[in-house]
């Protein structure tokens, strides 16, 4: 599947669309298909590597439009 990704602190410049495995879903877990997604402005520091963010998150706290897949 493809994904938005990033490696290291930046501009949106640093983002990469990439072919990433698909993950698989637990018992208690369900697999959705995005069919559409937005970051916020707090995505955008977290990017950017800006002070109080984590340094080890690595996952956008994106919105997204999806619905599940069987």
């Amino acid at each position: 599947m493809k994904a938005i990704v990033y490696e290291k602190y930046g501009s949106p410049d640093v983002l990469q669309l990439n072919e990433v495995e698909k993950p698989e879903p637990k018992e208690d877990e369900v697999l959705i298909k995005v069919h559409a997604a937005s970051a916020n402005a707090g995505d955008w520091h977290l990017l950017k590597g800006d002070p109080p963010y984590d340094p080890n998150v690595k996952l956008l706290k994106i919105y997204f439009c999806n619905y599940t897949c069987d």
